[in-house]
């Protein structure tokens, strides 16, 4: 999760996201790369995990906890 406001900021639908804790009942590992494509609940997102191609090869429940929003620009601390 990031700081924006002095708020944490919860990831979001089309988020790019990076897990912090390994998902072995989904094969994932800590750190793989994934797109928030569904909220589930106020702790649960649904991220969609795909190859270089775009093939999704995973698509898992996330705790928002357990995901690091991911940013492409730069992003003031």
């Amino acid at each position: 999760m990031t700081k924006e406001a002095g708020k944490t900021k919860q990831p979001t639908v089309l988020d790019v996201v990076a897990l912090l804790a390994d998902l072995p009942a989904q094969g994932l590992a800590r750190g793989q790369v994934g797109t928030v494509v569904e909220p589930l609940d106020e702790r649960t997102v649904l991220v969609e995990f795909t190859d270089d191609q775009g093939r999704a090869y995973a698509i898992a429940p996330c705790s928002r906890a357990e995901l690091l929003v991911l940013h492409y620009v730069p992003q003031a601390a």
